[in-house]
């Protein structure tokens, strides 16, 4: 019992807790697209870029609340780039998330203004782009077929508070962008650091209850013995 205790109050002091809003949309890489390199190219557009090499994004998120105009609040612009062609991706990040393909954004008028109105915003403070911006097309003439992605995510403010401020000005939301592939199309890349704990841990639980199972026979034996004697 006194052991039940400490592991208890151990367990109580050292865990954490961790609240968050996780939303993910799942999809498929598309075929590579010719991409011209020639001014103006994709770096000109200053989107933060998502790639397997650089999964992860931290930044913020502008936040409005929803109106006629913008009902599920403003949207944020960044690149996919560098897939697979035909892997399976998994972003996780209340958002609501969209993937286009390059040719489906510049074939939808309002798709272009939204693209256009956040490249501005980021143009226009470069200094929240930080170092997560990176030119989505390497070479710098002729073409590159690459597979690509553009995702838009729309923040909309889902509170209310007597604070007048907080209600007129939303506050940007903190957010963490990962690109997550899938392994063989079937298993998410980042929980095979999880997979592998699980199996170690099962492993260690086989040998560690056969070893108390027969240190536990041995104890009840050696008790039957002195009673016998």
């Amino acid at each position: 019992m006194k052991l039940y205790n400490i592991v208890s109050v151990f367990l109580t002091v050292y865990t954490q807790t961790a609240i968050a809003n996780v939303e993910k949309t799942i999809f498929i890489a598309p075929s590579a697209l010719t991409i011209p390199l020639d001014h103006p190219t994709f770096e000109n557009l200053h989107l933060q870029t998502l790639s397997p090499e650089n999964s992860t994004i931290r930044t913020q998120l502008h936040r409005e609340f929803p109106s006629d105009n913008s009902p599920r609040g403003p949207e944020s612009w960044f690149i996919l780039s560098d897939l697979t062609e035909g892997q399976r991706y998994e972003k996780p990040t209340s958002f609501h998330l969209e993937t286009y393909e390059v040719t489906d954004v510049f074939k939808n008028p309002s798709l272009i203004m939204s693209l256009a109105e956040y490249s501005e915003t980021q143009q226009s403070r470069p200094e929240s782009v930080g170092d997560a911006l990176k030119s989505a097309i390497k070479p710098t003439t002729g073409t590159a077929d690459q597979s690509l992605l553009l995702l838009s995510i729309s923040s909309a403010a889902d509170y209310y508070t007597t604070d007048a401020e907080l209600m007129d000005n939303p506050q940007p939301v903190f957010v963490d962008i990962i690109l997550d592939p899938f392994i063989l199309n079937v298993f998410p890349r980042s929980l095979v650091p999880t997979a592998g704990y699980i199996t170690i841990v099962a492993i260690g639980s086989f040998f560690v209850a056969r070893f108390m199972n027969r240190f536990l026979s041995g104890v009840a034996k050696s008790d039957v013995q002195k009673k016998d004697k």
